[in-house]
């Protein structure tokens, strides 16, 4: 009998099926953050031939029958309700394609079969990118097999949106393969959209599997330190050297490519005629890599509203606390006692400090001996989509430091490579702070209370008699450590 979810943690499940591939991705709980438990992904290439026969291409249709069945059999498997489809360009653009749509139903009945209008398909989109950026501010470019989805974003509200004949297996077809023949197609169809130049100066947003094997390229081809997609920022010169190395080469350069994506190599010389064309109309900073896209907006219209509009940051924060802390009232008291020691900090950095006070007792639970380490690379490479790289470094660097790892350890090798030196300063006050306070409280609000900060021309330590806080050795010496972080002189005194 089927798997039944606890009522904690229900499962959804959506299929993406696209012009070039189809993806079955099953969520976990109804989170501000998303949590896919289940990921698979078929090449299919629906949309062969569709620019000359006006049909989705007859040997995609014969194994997308098979494998919907899969997906269909695993959702019910794994408890995931709703479960839908999500169909796009091709099967929208196809004459076949409604005859396609319904002998799914006949196959899958009762699960919603959905073919979506190109508007449709960029609202998802850019609701899949704001879960993860909610202040994203540019323009959203979402590039399938059939189309490229565009849409103009403004400080994390949605603007106008539009969708292009310009996805990778569209596009070779309308050039004959000639990735020289697509320029001026290309060139053509974005001159078409008036408010791509509202784009200079700001963020480009990409979505999309093409876009994503352009940046594993980059990653592997300057030893990145981090191999994480989802935030990865390159800017715009570094964008158009990368597009215009793509574009030229030969296959058999392609293929030999670090981080080439075998099954890539096709679409990726006319991925990057976009992407070109696209710098040029927009005039953008930089290019923003995401993740997140359309199965991710749809995980988001799924969840309350209230939880919708929270921090994708500090909720994945809260939640890694409730999932590895001891005391859920503790981490807005480390906030308020770390105060003294960040005058005048800035909002970002607040946010940052927040959530480090909330993640700061994931190591609880885990062999002393490995806390540091264990704790660094939780944060590091866990899924929560909130987090940037440079939030990775920051935090994971704080909560490494907290547990007293050695500054020059070498598996923080990662976050001094990411994080500016004035980054590295601020984790390190936080770290030993935090490691301070809970010396002091042993992890308890309470014992916290008795105690409090003060920084003029030194650092001084207030103990509050008989609170059962006293200054012995260890407390001691992590306060000279975090004297010493803060380049002050230490000192404790005793108050009524």
């Amino acid at each position: 009998m089927p798997f039944a979810p606890p009522p904690n943690a229900p499962r959804c499940a959506v299929v993406d099926l696209g012009s070039n591939s189809v993806r079955l991705v099953v969520f976990e709980g109804r989170g501000r953050n998303p949590i896919p438990i289940f990921n698979e992904k078929a090449v299919l290439r629906l949309g062969r031939g569709l620019e000359a026969t006006g049909l989705l291409n007859e040997d995609g249709v014969a194994q997308a029958l098979t494998v919907m069945n899969r997906y269909h059999a695993i959702a019910r498997a794994m408890g995931a309700a709703p479960f839908e489809v999500l169909a796009t360009s091709a099967v929208r653009d196809a004459r076949n394609g409604p005859a396609f749509a319904q002998s799914l139903e006949a196959r899958m009945p009762g699960v919603a079969i959905r073919v979506l209008s190109g508007e449709e398909e960029a609202d998802l989109s850019a609701d899949g990118v704001l879960c993860g950026i909610p202040a994203a501010d540019g323009i959203l470019a979402d590039i399938g097999g059939g189309s490229l989805e565009l849409v103009r974003l403004s400080a994390g509200r949605r603007g106008e949106a539009c969708t292009l004949p310009l996805g990778v297996i569209r596009l070779s077809d309308r050039a004959g393969g000639d990735p020289v023949k697509a320029r001026p197609m290309v060139e053509a169809d974005l001159a078409t959209v008036a408010w791509l130049g509202e784009g200079a100066g700001r963020d480009l947003y990409l979505v999309g599997g093409a876009w994503r094997a352009l940046a594993r390229i980059h990653i592997a081809q300057t030893n990145y330190p981090l191999n994480m997609i989802h935030h990865y920022m390159i800017g715009r010169d570094e964008a158009r050297d990368l597009t215009g190395v793509i574009a030229a080469a030969s296959r058999r350069v392609l293929e030999r490519m670090p981080g080439m994506p075998r099954r890539r190599v096709e679409d990726l010389p006319f991925a990057a005629v976009v992407l070109r064309r696209l710098l040029r109309a927009t005039s953008v900073r930089r290019v923003v890599f995401s993740a997140n896209g359309l199965r991710e907006g749809w995980y988001m219209r799924r969840i309350p509203a209230d939880l919708r509009t929270k921090d994708p940051l500090l909720a994945a924060a809260h939640d890694l606390a409730e999932q590895y802390g001891r005391d859920l009232t503790l981490p807005p008291a480390l906030l308020a006692w770390t105060d003294p020691l960040f005058s005048g900090e800035a909002g970002e950095q607040r946010r940052l400090r927040e959530a480090a006070c909330w993640m700061s007792d994931i190591g609880s639970h885990d062999h002393p001996e490995y806390r540091a380490e264990q704790a660094f690379f939780r944060i590091l490479r866990q899924p929560g989509i909130g987090l940037d790289h440079h939030a990775r470094a920051f935090l994971g660097l704080t909560l490494a430091l907290r547990y007293e790892a050695e500054p020059e350890a070498a598996f923080l090798s990662v976050a001094r490579l990411l994080l500016s030196s004035d980054a590295i300063q601020r984790a390190t006050v936080l770290g030993c702070a935090l490691r301070l306070a809970y010396t002091l409280s042993a992890g308890t609000p309470d014992l916290l209370a008795g105690t409090r900060l003060r920084v003029n021309h030194t650092l001084t330590l207030q103990l509050a008699e008989g609170s059962g806080v006293f200054a012995g050795e260890s407390v001691t010496r992590r306060l000279d450590r975090l004297a010493q972080a803060l380049g002050l002189q230490a000192m404790t005194e005793l108050a009524a």
